[in-house]
């Protein structure tokens, strides 16, 4: 009796030891989501977001699923609680799909956090559901735990969000880092879209800025441009053999497009602007500035109510502009050859006489278009008689502004000798201009040089990354300034041979500014022939601007303002969704066989195409 008793007691005693590790495991395996919260978009989550704050049984590594209302969140962010983001600011760490792809999380989470993109509506009613793989490892195994939670929130009732009637938006960053507040500011940015998502982007793209702090959204002027579409498809047969290719398309169609706004961002500050689309429905919307474009081109007017343009009827260069407020003295040239203002690019390969692209009569290719954001006027083809050169002149304008960015390309197709390969001119007649003025990289100081006197075929030289350059009339008190943006020289199958590359001016009957970058016609020995070898590409932006000279002793202070502006640009960040279709698995095709790098890794997830 004695011998069963004890064996009964200590059954039951195992049994009360098992129930009670089985409690208390149950008891750590739960999964707490102890906040929830749903977003409105700021800098750092640009976009409307759902924030679960966890709390773990224990620290783990893990992988965490989000799902509203039964449909799974493709974009997820999972962050430790330590982490902490500045929300004024765009975020600073992103983990793309692919990068979920190629490579698991080693990191030990406690009570992390998880932010959503949550399209959510006003008094909608959200069920959300939380799972999460608590693992000892990077990789999944059979004896990972998973463990969930759900819990239910409804959307502020009373928040202003965009017509439900766009199904979808892409969420764009604008970042001020000058100090200068930024006032309807022509912004740029390419866009990329699923066939399917649209059809006609012209029609349906919306664009609203976002207060930061009442979350009211502001519908802004916008422009779309400049559409093409990849619409084939990857191939998944099997090969020869039978044998599958990949289990997933390494790429899908995709419609591009490029989209111009107008953005007020405060200076030192961060703004998110929503892009919304997918709307068959939506209609037309129809904007209105200043910005206005007449003529056949090349030969356009472009006028803003600041300034005129007017381009050349023949080569569609700048010919002639003119301030608003000071119509009477408009600028010009008309005193050699084609006459306008604006020159090159241009190369002098005797016998072959001098040759500017402003001496097409018509350039080969013509391309405008105009809207409320942006009009841009755009030539391109073969110097005349020089078919081994290409070159291109693009202008681009905008409403409100007083300068206009123009933008040149020179290719050479074979390999040419000249005497002369210049850019970036820009000829007045010699009346209108009294001084001209640079900053000096050298003397590191602004140079104001009286030309009145100076004798014709004299030049002032500079250096060629001189940052601006103006000429101005101190009786009329207009200006003309050149803003240099950028410039680079590259050559693909030898490196540029450039002689004694610089920037000057010259005067005469008339005072131009020009780039030489290789101008034997100009040096001691002024009849010796510089390559300009094949495959070599020189190009430039500048900014032009008209203005209105100031009174003090720098009157060309409007110049020094707006290219500490144009220098420095609003910083843009695109973020957008994480699409259905996207693969959970990242695929690559190298061309070699080999090793990928990520052999014998233990984050690996990483799969190849050869």
């Amino acid at each position: 009796m004695k011998i069963n008793y004890l064996f009964a007691s200590i059954i039951f005693f195992l049994l009360l030891f098992a129930g009670s590790v089985n409690v208390n495991s149950a008891v750590k395996e739960v999964l707490t989501i102890s906040k929830m919260e749903l977003g409105y978009p700021c800098p750092a989550i640009p976009f409307y977001y759902l924030k679960a704050d966890l709390e773990l049984p224990y620290p783990s590594i893990m992988e965490v699923e989000v799902a509203v209302n039964g449909k799974t969140l493709r974009f997820t962010n999972l962050h430790k609680e330590t982490d902490t983001e500045d929300l004024n600011k765009p975020v600073l760490t992103h983990r793309p799909p692919s990068g979920a792809g190629l490579s698991q999380d080693n990191s030990i989470y406690n009570r992390p956090y998880v932010i959503g993109w949550v399209k959510w509506i006003p008094g909608e009613k959200y069920d959300v559901k939380v799972t999460v793989r608590l693992k000892k490892a990077a990789k999944n195994s059979e004896n990972d735990i998973l463990i969930s939670a759900v819990k239910s929130i409804t959307a502020p009732a009373e928040a202003q969000v965009f017509d439900p009637a766009w199904k979808r938006y892409k969420s764009i960053v604008l970042s001020e880092t000058a100090g200068i507040a930024r006032i309807a500011e022509p912004v740029e940015v390419l866009l990329p879209f699923y066939p399917d998502e649209t059809k006609d982007l012209k029609r349906e793209i919306r664009v609203v800025a976002v207060d930061p702090e009442t979350h009211k959204l502001t519908e802004v002027s916008s422009q779309v441009f400049d559409i093409m579409e990849y619409l084939k498809e990857d191939d998944l047969a099997p090969d020869k053999n039978g044998n599958p290719t990949r289990s997933v398309p390494i790429w899908l169609p995709t419609v591009t497009a490029r989209m111009a706004f107008l953005a007020d961002v405060p200076a030192k500050s961060s703004r998110v602007f929503l892009v919304y689309y997918n709307n068959e429905n939506a209609m037309a919307k129809p904007y209105f500035s200043d910005l206005h474009v007449q003529g056949d081109a090349p030969g356009l007017q472009i006028d803003n109510d600041l300034i005129s343009v007017v381009l050349h009827p023949n080569s569609g260069h700048l010919d002639q502009i003119s301030l608003k407020k000071r119509p009477e003295f408009p600028l010009y040239h008309r005193k050699e050859t084609n006459g306008a203002i604006h020159w090159n690019p241009e190369i002098y390969t005797p016998p072959t006489p001098w040759t500017h692209t402003s001496d097409w009569k018509p350039p080969q290719n013509v391309k405008s278009f105009s809207g409320p954001v942006l009009a841009s006027s755009e030539v391109w083809g073969n110097l005349r008689e020089i078919p081994q050169v290409d070159a291109s002149v693009r202008y681009d304008f905008y409403p409100g502004k007083s300068y206009f960015i123009s933008s040149s390309v020179l290719r050479i197709n074979e390999t040419v000798h000249c005497l002369a390969l210049r850019n970036g001119e820009i000829v007045i007649k010699r009346e209108l201009i009294t001084h001209a003025a640079w900053y000096d990289v050298v003397r590191d100081s602004v140079i104001n040089y009286d030309v009145t006197g100076m004798p014709d075929l004299t030049d002032l030289k500079m250096e060629a990354d001189v940052p601006w350059i103006t000429f101005y009339n101190e009786k009329t008190g207009v200006g003309f300034a050149g803003i240099q943006l950028s410039y680079a020289n590259a050559g693909l199958e030898s490196s540029p041979r450039l002689l004694n590359p610089f920037f000057y001016i010259t005067g005469g009957p008339w005072i131009y500014w020009a780039r030489a970058l290789s101008l034997s016609f100009l040096s001691s020995n002024m009849q010796q022939m510089i390559p300009a070898m094949k495959g070599n590409v020189f190009s430039e932006k500048w900014a032009y601007l008209v203005y209105e000279t100031d009174k003090g002793s720098k009157p060309y202070n409007p110049v020094i303002e707006l290219q500490k502006k144009l220098t420095n640009p609003l910083r843009v960040q695109l973020v957008e969704e994480v699409d259905d279709r996207v693969s959970k698995t990242v695929t690559e095709i190298f061309i070699d066989k080999g090793k990928s790098g990520w052999e014998g890794r233990e984050t690996g997830k990483h799969t190849s195409e050869k």
